[in-house]
């Protein structure tokens, strides 16, 4: 046998894991600001504010903007999701334990980028609703003129984050499930399917704030969260021959922020079944 069959095995684990972080890891990720391969503990966005246009008198000099720059730190945290492959396991088994493992990583490793993601948009002030009610069409135009009083561009890149129940809840809903309003195609965000409905594409999520039945849902537009990627999923694979296996160590470095509060509304839906 080649004394570099492991080198092999890491190369192939370390695919498995980035295709799979990429495809099914994280949902929220391409729906924010991104930035990648940051240098240091931490990272600036930049918050630009308006600009104000202006005549000038023949051959006068051109009028400045004076744009307001407000840097917003986003600060990076290493995280780590790590298991035990026991050689002997591996024949005893019928599955391949490389690329569950390595599912199982890139996973777990992919909510945590979406945990990331969800706390920063939990800052935000701006809100619709008070929990008394599911999610409704009301709810949602009222969100829908907040950030069209901001000016927010409604330019595709507007989405939202519901929960189970509210998704369902909007299932029932013709406006967002007939094609006469939003069409037969559905885009993909990460590899799942998503719905776009008023310039919005929305996004069914799990992990969305809850208390009791209280849930917080969220429409924001792209560029008002940041997300600061220090170092992607990298993978070590390391034999233990007292133990008689690989440990299979995931890793990555990352970050999240809210960089303009004007672009986010908070929607308080309740997530109690219909009485």
């Amino acid at each position: 046998m080649s004394v570099s069959i492991d080198q092999v095995f890491v190369k192939q684990f370390e695919a498995d894991v980035h295709l799979a972080y990429q495809q099914m890891g994280t949902k929220l990720r391409s729906t924010v600001r991104s930035k990648s391969g940051v240098v240091g503990a931490s990272t600036t966005f930049q918050k630009v504010g308006r600009g104000t246009a202006s005549t000038k008198s023949r051959h006068g000099i051109v009028p400045v903007m004076n744009l307001n720059h407000e840097p917003v730190e986003c600060m990076l945290t290493d995280y780590y999701a790590g298991d035990w492959v026991d050689a002997l396991d591996e024949l005893k088994v019928n599955i391949d334990e490389r690329r569950v493992v390595a599912s199982a990583g890139a996973y777990a490793l992919g909510r945590k980028t979406d945990e990331l993601i969800i706390d920063a948009m939990n800052t935000s002030t701006l809100s619709v609703g008070d929990y008394t009610t599911g999610l409704t069409k009301d709810l949602i135009l009222s969100a829908v003129e907040i950030l069209n009083t901001n000016d927010v561009p409604d330019d595709g890149r507007r989405f939202a984050v519901i929960g189970v129940h509210q998704w369902n809840e909007l299932l029932s809903m013709d406006e967002f499930v007939s094609a006469d309003y939003v069409g037969d195609a559905n885009p993909l965000v990460n590899g799942f399917e998503a719905k776009k409905w008023l310039g919005i594409t929305w996004v069914l999520h799990n992990a969305l704030p809850v208390s009791q039945t209280n849930r917080d849902c969220f429409i924001y537009h792209a560029s008002s969260v940041g997300h600061a990627c220090g170092q992607e999923v990298k993978t070590d694979i390391s034999w233990h021959g007292e133990r008689a296996a690989h440990f299979i160590s995931n890793s990555m470095s990352q970050g999240a922020v809210l960089i303009d509060n004007d672009g986010i509304v908070r929607v308080k839906c309740s997530d109690a079944p219909a009485a």
